[in-house]
């Protein structure tokens, strides 16, 4: 939506906006206003300006066009609103008080908040439907056709496919503008590759068990050996990286429901909904993990972060928003393709969660040889100094996953090392005044 339609485009790519209002690279990120929002805000404003000068038409007319910028993507979704019969007026590129009604009766239409400012979902959601109804041709007219409302109608069935309530309409081409600039990635939608780089359709296919049947499983063994795997007792890595992959999903969801709470205006199943339209887009990068090495895939999303339109706290709110959901929904693409986005803006950390899927094979396909760097990049990023996200009052935990990541690539057991313990001979002061 959105990382395609949520931006989806929490994400899609089913995942660009400059907020309205000031925002934290937090909660508040997730839908804090879209592109349109902060643009069609101000020159709203700066209009109602111009409007009060002197009444000289030929320099009321210069100020207020010079005073709003015109941008490719104005004009954009000018035309997707126009095409979806909400008139914004002349595609000029110039978003003003024309565009932003237009925006209103798009939102009222879908049911969406009636905010004049269109969040990332939104946003991905007209421009990208209107992508792909002028690519299907005349299957476009026939699905125009048989639709109660007609070309508006398109909206709510391209919506609802990528929610996975319906089938996707042969002969009518997903794309991803997103991804536009992506020559070695492109957008997969019902087994139809789009750009000019056809990537097979069954990439993605790995193993799709339930990865929360899986951890339930995981948490019964770990009562019955009476707790988790420690360093010192470890006789088998997978048992132990099995355990610490189901407690960093459980950190995952938790985080994800806090930030969620703080989301103004939207229920659960509205972020839910959302946070679903990550999955087409990201589908291609999660599967791309068990073909390629961990820089080109990070490489990979990288690109794509960088054309999503988001800015970077945005997109990691939103990321963080949709990784939980996507464990708590075992939707592991939202999940896997939310890590990935992270770690790409920077939050090599976060490389932990790949390595578990790899070693294991929920998500993609397994490929426990591939998953040691990206092991790697996480235990490095911490050996840095960065802030451990997973269980943090865990400090052997680090030392627990390095021993285990080792083993399960086939290297020898490390030596535990004993934990530091605090110097018995410290001095210590009583300070009066």
């Amino acid at each position: 939506m959105s990382i395609k339609y949520l931006s989806a485009g929490l994400i899609a790519a089913s995942l660009v906006v400059i907020p309205a209002e000031p925002v934290r690279a937090d909660a508040k990120d997730f839908i804090a206003g879209a592109i349109i929002g902060g643009v069609i805000g101000a020159n709203a404003k700066k209009q109602r300006r111009t409007t009060s000068a002197p009444r000289r038409s030929y320099t009321k007319k210069t100020v207020r066009r010079s005073s709003i910028p015109a941008t490719q993507q104005g004009r954009e979704v000018q035309a997707s609103l126009n095409y979806f019969g909400f008139n914004a007026g002349t595609v000029d590129g110039q978003l003003g008080r024309k565009t932003r009604d237009a925006v209103t009766q798009y939102q009222a239409y879908m049911g969406y908040p009636v905010t004049g400012n269109l969040s990332p979902f939104e946003l991905n959601l007209l421009t990208s439907s209107y992508n792909r109804a002028q690519a299907g041709g005349m299957a476009t007219q026939s699905l125009v056709a048989a639709n109660i409302d007609g070309t508006r109608g398109l909206l709510k069935s391209f919506r609802a496919e990528m929610a996975g309530q319906s089938p996707a309409t042969a002969g009518v081409m997903a794309t991803a503008p997103a991804l536009a600039q992506m020559p070695a990635i492109t957008s997969v939608a019902a087994g139809v590759a789009t750009g000019g780089a056809a990537w097979p359709a069954f990439l993605g296919a790995g193993n799709q068990a339930s990865l929360a049947a899986h951890c339930n499983q995981v948490s019964l063994i770990t009562n019955t050996n009476g707790g988790f795997v420690t360093q010192a007792s470890m006789s088998d890595p997978n048992t132990a990286l099995n355990e610490q992959f189901c407690l960093a999903r459980t950190y995952a969801i938790a985080r994800s429901e806090e930030m969620a709470a703080n989301v103004p205006g939207f229920t659960p199943d509205q972020i839910a909904a959302q946070c679903a339209g990550f999955a087409p887009v990201m589908k291609p990068y999660v599967a791309s993990l068990a073909q390629k090495s961990r820089d080109d895939v990070a490489r990979d999303v990288a690109g794509f972060a960088a054309g999503s339109g988001m800015v970077p706290s945005q997109l990691a709110g939103t990321a963080r928003i949709c990784m939980g959901v996507g464990y708590r929904t075992d939707n592991l693409d939202v999940a896997i393709g939310s890590a990935l986005v992270l770690y790409a803006l920077g939050e090599p950390v976060y490389g932990e969660l790949i390595g578990h899927h790899l070693a294991q094979g929920y998500g993609p396909q397994r490929r426990v040889d591939l998953a040691g760097p990206w092991y790697d990049a996480a235990l490095t990023a911490l050996d840095n100094g960065a802030v451990a996200v997973f269980n943090p009052g865990q400090p052997e935990r680090k030392a627990l996953l390095r021993q285990a990541a080792a083993r399960l690539g086939g290297a020898p057991a490390l030596p535990v090392l004993p934990q530091a313990q605090p110097a018995a001979t410290l001095p210590m002061f009583s300070i009066s005044e």
